[in-house]
């Protein structure tokens, strides 16, 4: 059945492969419903919807390698004002990392719903499949557009999986949640778009980017960093700071739900747009030439520190996780805005890299809590006596973070540091030097405390019953934590496609950045 599977994959035209991406999520949003009370069917679709998007999703990999571009048309909706899609080498690397951890985190789904007696989780299995469908037509987006249509998708769809448990603080936190992404949409991304429109004549991402920075209708450096400021603001997903309060608020959904927001989806699609945004609008020439990316690359940088800091300072262990991923987004986000082909790279590699690793710690969390209902971190004491297994994995995606090798954060941070050396800013680098140090600060006691200090109404040399977390969540913890070893040693596929990025197109405002910049990227690939 498999290989009969495949072989139809193989044979489809790239483009049926895009309308298969999207209609898969959707198709599983409407049949879900149907097996309400059958629980086992009902997320026996959600499984088997997941497993055959992601190979729908990989069967594109091939096609994008080769140099094709496929694009999907579906509506014109004015003169010049299209909902279409095409996928590019940053959008396929979104697509992969979203599409594969649905797989796992709809089983640890299974384990923790059902483990910890969650309410309305039809429901869940829904909004998760939407959110899902919004995910793929973002990464695939052609135009800014498209983009923000599937960006306030994606926001509403995540909404009642924010305020899924329907308490007070739950409903709190999703008033904030819309608020904020909501607000930050319609007052600061919308007109950038607009502005955009009415500047370049068209929303398409393109190679090389669309704002004119030369002739008659140049717009000047000061109005390229205002409208830059609307992007990056306006794209309130990527958590930069002050734009940063609905991440930690909404810690108080379900944990499925933390994983979907910090690693396959909402934060990573913001961060995603950044990078588009950039590289397909903006265009790292025309960044570094008029130097309208310095204010949000010292932003960005201070975000870095301060997040963590915050997060060395947070009890509740799905805070302390938060912040940190208000740090590692804006490692993303400094990336882009360092503007140069190596940075961008390790900004897009980072997305893959950040997502294994910490959906895994907020696995260990939610099992945690399963198994013993445990929320803050002065209360792990001795818990890896209990819970080996869990605490083992929280150790490995916790050095990933730090980036220490053989983990796959190692190479993200290795090319976002020679970025910022390629960029000729080299306090950027120490900044992330410094950040590591941080992540090592607020991650590694957790683990001492876990595994060094005794259990709380135990004396030494007591044995201790084994109690860990349902076995589905077991599963789905040790194959991000697997991941996060094969990341290290098998990253090539990550970085065959993000060198197949052009960053020059048509609009090259000078001609020795991009060669520069390829041929850094070349020797940094070649030292792995």
């Amino acid at each position: 059945m498999f290989t009969s599977l495949f072989a139809t994959l193989q044979n489809m035209a790239p483009e049926d492969l895009i309308l298969a991406a999207l209609l898969i999520p959707t198709a599983a949003a409407a049949l879900i419903p149907l097996f309400h009370r059958i629980p086992n069917l009902r997320e026996a679709v959600t499984l088997i919807s997941a497993v055959a998007l992601a190979s729908v999703t990989w069967s594109l990999y091939p096609h994008i390698i080769d140099g094709e571009r496929p694009e999907l048309k579906v509506w014109e909706v004015a003169q010049g004002l299209t909902l279409s899609f095409k996928v590019e080498p940053l959008g396929m690397l979104f697509a992969l990392v979203a599409s594969t951890l649905w797989i796992v985190n709809s089983i640890y789904s299974i384990g923790y719903m059902r483990g910890n007696n969650e309410p309305r989780q039809t429901s869940f299995y829904v909004c998760f499949a939407v959110a899902l469908a919004s995910t793929m037509a973002l990464a695939f987006s052609a135009n800014l557009f498209t983009l923000f249509l599937a960006y306030e998708v994606l926001t509403i769809s995540t909404y009642p999986l924010v305020t899924h448990k329907a308490t007070p603080e739950a409903m709190k936190a999703g008033r904030v949640y819309l608020m904020l992404l909501i607000g930050t949409s319609m007052v600061l991304f919308l007109p950038a778009i607009v502005i955009t429109w009415a500047t370049a004549g068209t929303l398409d991402f393109t190679a090389g980017g669309i704002i004119p920075i030369a002739g008659e209708n140049a717009i000047s450096p000061f109005l390229l960093g205002g409208l830059l400021f609307l992007f990056i603001f306006g794209i309130g997903k990527a958590a930069v700071m002050p734009i940063h309060f609905w991440l930690p608020a909404a810690m108080v959904a379900p944990t499925p739900v933390s994983a979907l927001l910090h690693a396959v989806a909402v934060v990573k699609a913001g961060v995603f747009s950044i990078l588009k945004v950039v590289v397909y609008v903006f265009g790292i020439d025309a960044l570094t030439t008029t130097s309208a990316n310095a204010w949000i690359i010292y932003l960005s940088a201070f975000c870095v520190l301060m997040a963590s800091i915050i997060a060395m300072n947070q009890d509740n262990l799905k805070a302390r996780l938060a912040y940190s991923t208000v740090s590692q987004l804006s490692y993303i986000v400094l990336g882009a805005v360092l503007a140069t082909a190596t940075s961008v790279t390790g900004g897009a590699l980072h997305i893959l890299m950040h997502a294994f690793a910490k959906i895994t710690l907020f696995f260990c969390a939610g099992a945690i809590y399963v198994a013993h209902h445990k929320t803050e971190v002065s209360q792990l004491d001795g818990v890896g006596r209990l819970m080996p297994v869990t605490m083992f994995a929280f150790f490995i995606a916790s050095l990933s973070i730090i980036g220490i090798p053989p983990l796959g954060g190692t190479w993200s941070k290795w090319f976002l540091a020679l970025g910022a050396l390629d960029a000729n800013y080299q306090f950027a680098m120490a900044v992330f030097m410094i950040s590591s140090l941080l992540n090592t600060a607020y991650l590694l006691p957790i683990v001492s405390r876990a595994f060094f200090k005794p259990l709380p109404g135990t004396v030494a040399g007591q044995k201790v019953a084994i109690a860990e977390a349902p076995t589905a969540c077991l599963i789905a913890i040790s194959l991000t934590t697997l991941g996060c070893f094969i990341l290290f040693f098998y990253a090539d596929f990550a970085l065959d496609m993000i060198k197949l990025v052009d960053f020059t197109g048509a609009q090259t405002n000078t001609a020795s950045s991009p060669a520069a910049d390829a041929e850094l990227l070349k020797e940094a690939s070649n030292v792995r």
